[in-house]
């Protein structure tokens, strides 16, 4: 037989307390004496109470629960935003829920569906890399009272803060690094050009050789993914050109560990005879033997400001007022091994 869920009516019976004193001092409300809700609340441990969170949330209208979309969480910036939003919620009695698209739209629609009839308090979305159809997010805004809050990976939409870095900065920042260490014939990996923050970074490095006076050159800009794979063919088919590169600026981490392992087996020294640097700052960077170059994104801070918006966003609807933030973090250049070439 089932064991029966302790209710606050139990606990008033036990009490010998009406329902009412029992429910507000479980809510702690300041016309209960301290005394009463310690009694109350270490009775209600003893008899192994759980409130009713979703009696709870119809009552106050929130269930303090709020929805990640990621592409992937087995990513190191991924998490660390994550890790972010919830040191910043969770003092405030928050819980996180998250969900991956595996960079596909498709199950980003479904799985944005699926926080809202989980009725979560606020959805924070890092798009996938073909999020093209906005219509359905523009409907959950005009909708519903639901804020989505992006960060990262973004699209202008009226009515959604946004939290990102300055890819633009970050990109220029490493490709003038670069250029002050003596490589002149620069290659950017410039990754998925259908997001927004590869489109920024290949933006900066182009402005970092125009603002040093130095040729813009087409085929020096490869179009790859963000894999360690892709990192190494796009280097093979590189170097069978008949002017090598000096330097490779990766828009990713991993396309760059790709580079360096290529590097290697062509018997090339980093970074005498090739710079490398790459761009998130993953944990790899500086543990490899031959630390890696690289841009930090501060993720950890990008999902603390995130958390935030949205908490600053109750405190305007409380005032009748929405404010729509477009926040843009400061990129910290990491400089390593890989591209220090003078000494």
């Amino acid at each position: 037989m089932a064991k029966k869920n302790t209710t606050i009516y139990d606990i008033s019976k036990k009490l010998n307390v009406s329902v009412a004193t029992v429910s507000r001092a479980l809510n702690n409300h300041p016309r209960i004496s301290q005394a009463t809700k310690e009694l109350v609340v270490n009775m209600a441990m003893e008899m192994d109470y759980k409130q009713n969170n979703l009696a709870k949330a119809l009552k106050s209208g929130e269930t303090k629960t709020v929805g990640v979309i990621v592409p992937y969480i087995n990513t190191n910036f991924f998490s660390s935003v994550i890790r972010g939003i919830e040191e910043e919620l969770s003092p405030h009695g928050y819980r996180v829920i998250i969900c991956q698209s595996h960079d596909d739209a498709d199950i980003e629609k479904k799985q944005l569906n699926t926080l809202l009839h989980t009725q979560v308090d606020c959805i924070f979305i890092s798009i996938s890399k073909n999020t093209s159809d906005l219509e359905y997010i523009k409907k959950v805004i005009s909708t519903t009272n639901t804020p989505i809050i992006f960060f990262d990976r973004k699209k202008d939409i009226p009515g959604i803060s946004t939290i990102t870095i300055d890819d633009h900065k970050g990109a220029y920042q490493a490709t003038e690094h670069l250029i002050k260490e003596g490589y002149k014939n620069i290659c950017h990996f410039s990754g998925d050009q259908n997001l927004e923050i590869y489109q920024n970074r290949l933006s900066g490095y182009i402005s970092a050789l125009k603002d040093h006076n130095l040729p813009v050159i087409e085929d020096n800009i490869i179009n790859t993914g963000s894999s360690i794979e892709e990192g190494i063919n796009a280097m093979k088919s590189l170097w069978k050109r008949k002017v090598k590169p000096d330097a490779i600026f990766s828009a990713s981490d991993f396309t760059a560990l790709g580079v360096c392992k290529e590097i290697k087996n062509l018997k090339l020294r980093i970074p005498e005879d090739i710079g490398v640097i790459g761009f998130s700052n993953e944990p790899f960077t500086q543990f490899m033997e031959l630390s890696i170059s690289s841009v930090d994104q501060t993720p950890v801070m990008m999902g603390k400001v995130s958390g935030n918006v949205f908490l600053e966003s109750i405190k305007d609807n409380f005032s009748g007022i929405t404010i729509e933030k477009k926040l843009v973090l400061t990129p910290m250049l990491q400089i390593r091994q890989s591209s220090s070439r003078k000494k």
